[in-house]
């Protein structure tokens, strides 16, 4: 298992040379993306002016608060609280968003499934697990919001973070067909039989 330090954007073969169980730390640009963001794009058609290729996305709509432009808030927003939400759900938008996109890595919890699977390992990305409950750590890894886009669909709007030392993440799915989540999955099933059996139960 390796360690990546990555700043953005990456080439498919740096998100090709990811396994599972490697860790990453993401540094420059992370954009922010959300059930209704992607709906927005791929459902109804609405481009964004963002250059998404080579880059990661996070599963976010973060807590922010409006402030006047300056240096320090360049878009106009201070991120307050930027916590990771669940990635399952959106699991349709993952090859749409490197096919269309260009995107190399997916950054949320609880894992994506085969749809995502096979679009990393057809296009070269990976997904990038973090932990739960971690909003705050998470928060202070973000320099500032340089920009946002679809702004009218707020907080799931298109946000562009200013990144340094995001991480570390660790390699959840890549695109070798690793995929520790159905690893764990497995591992806590056959010892589940195991417990069963050993009470005279059967598995169920």
């Amino acid at each position: 298992m390796a360690h990546h330090d990555f700043t953005m954007p990456v080439t498919e073969a740096q998100a090709r040379a990811l396994r599972v169980g490697d860790t990453v730390t993401l540094h420059g640009t992370l954009y922010g993306i959300r059930d209704r963001t992607q709906i927005e794009m791929f459902d109804r058609g609405r481009s964004t002016r963002f250059d998404l290729a080579g880059h990661a996305v996070i599963h976010t709509a973060p807590n922010v608060r409006r402030v006047e432009r300056c240096a320090r808030f360049p878009a106009g927003y201070e991120p307050v609280c930027v916590g990771t939400t669940t990635s399952a759900r959106m699991e349709r938008f993952t090859r749409p968003l490197m096919e269309r996109c260009g995107v190399r890595f997916v950054i949320g919890k609880g894992g994506l499934q085969e749809q995502s699977h096979k679009a990393f390992a057809d296009l070269g990305g990976a997904y990038l697990a973090i932990v739960g409950g971690a909003a705050a750590l998470e928060t202070t890894w973000i320099e500032a919001i340089e920009d946002v886009d679809l702004d009218d669909v707020n907080p799931e709007s298109l946000w562009k973070f200013r990144v340094r030392g995001f991480g570390p993440l660790l390699v959840g799915m890549d695109a070798h067909g690793g995929d520790l989540f159905r690893d764990v999955a497995a591992r806590a099933q056959a010892r589940r039989d195991e417990v069963l059996a050993s009470l005279g139960a059967a598995p169920r």
